[in-house]
């Protein structure tokens, strides 16, 4: 009897340390083709290549045209600085836009998707400029089209735009600048006994630090820069929409958001109450290709889940966990210390 006991005890171990193996083999397995694959997918081997797809023309049709002009379509859709809509990536974009299946100066007009609530302040301005820099070599006209939201970051980069479209519901507007919020937690940790140095060398080297109380004027550099970017925004609004009134925008307007139809009243947009096929319309008249065929395409930077592997991004891999703080509905912890042209419906 002593010896059956031992035989099923002995039985139930080997089983279980068998099937423990087998599932560790198959973990080892995954990790090291995941670990390969990283190893092996270096960025000179991306897709360097934005990726094109036929979008819908005036009329809904997607039917492929091999040699008839274009009408580019580019979203900015999300937050600007995040993902796909930064300087860099977006710029790659517009090469990529005269080259390949579009060589020949195929691209006609340019149709801008817009539903962002804005982002930095410097890819705003990149994503702008290299706009303006396409529309003037290629000459080409460029209208947007807001579906959703088209606050702050988002209103600079339309103006790019000849003429703005948007939907009934639509939001647009937030002409203003932020950086922040800071802290002070100072008097915490005076009450708690707490105490924090740092060393540094030049004046005002340690503005705002958040560890000791702040003091009158160390602001005065940050202020200044702030105003110069306001006013830039004020600027490239108010050139764009000639009939945006400086002085009410400063006054009046400010950083609010308005719906559609009450920011084509303040000169934000041209047409509220349209749609895609309207705006397109537009864009093929004013592009001249009335009566001819056209073909829209779509062309965004290329994704691969694999390129983010080798960019560390998966944290399985790289052994490193990202803390990110949610300070508002669109704004984490890696905006912290950057101005921002982002429309914070909370923050505001």
């Amino acid at each position: 009897m002593q010896l059956t006991r031992e035989s099923i005890f002995v039985g139930a171990v080997r089983s279980f340390c068998t099937s423990f193996a087998a599932v560790l083999g198959v973990l080892i397995a995954i990790v090291l083709v995941f670990v390969g694959l990283v190893m092996f997918s270096t960025p000179d081997i991306y897709p360097k290549k934005s990726e094109m797809t036929i979008a819908p023309d005036a009329n809904g049709n997607r039917d492929l045209l091999s040699s008839a002009p274009v009408v580019l379509r580019i979203d900015i859709r999300g937050v600007i600085g995040q993902g796909d809509l930064t300087g860099p990536k977006f710029q790659n974009v517009l090469l990529d836009s005269q080259e390949g299946l579009l060589a020949n100066k195929r691209v006609k007009a340019v149709l801008l998707y817009i539903d962002s609530p804005g982002g930095t302040v410097t890819d705003s301005d990149a994503i702008y400029s290299a706009l303006m820099r396409y529309k003037k070599k290629y000459e080409v006209p460029i209208y947007a089209y807001v579906d959703g939201l088209c606050a702050s970051g988002g209103m600079y980069i339309a103006c790019s735009a000849d003429k703005i479209f948007a939907t009934t519901s639509s939001v647009i507007g937030s002409v203003g600048v932020v950086l922040g919020p800071a802290f002070n937690v100072a008097q915490l940790m005076d009450r708690y006994g707490v105490q924090a140095r740092t060393f540094t060398q030049g004046k005002d080297k340690d503005m705002l630090n958040p560890f000791r109380p702040w003091q009158a004027g160390e602001d005065e550099s940050i202020l200044r820069m702030m105003s110069y970017l306001y006013d830039d925004f004020v600027s490239i609004v108010t050139q764009a929409r000639p009939q945006m009134d400086r002085t009410r925008l400063i006054n009046e307007y400010g950083a609010q958001v308005y719906v559609a139809y009450d920011a084509q009243q303040r000169g934000y947009i041209d047409q509220a109450q349209s749609d895609y096929s309207t705006a397109v319309t537009e864009l093929v008249k004013a592009a001249k290709l009335e009566g001819n065929s056209y073909q829209v395409m779509q062309i965004a930077p290329p994704r691969s889940f694999f390129s983010d592997l080798a960019q560390e991004k998966t944290s399985l891999l790289s052994g490193k966990i990202t803390h990110k703080f949610q300070i508002g509905p669109y704004m984490d912890s890696e905006f912290s210390g950057k101005f921002l042209y982002l429309y914070q419906p909370l923050c505001d």
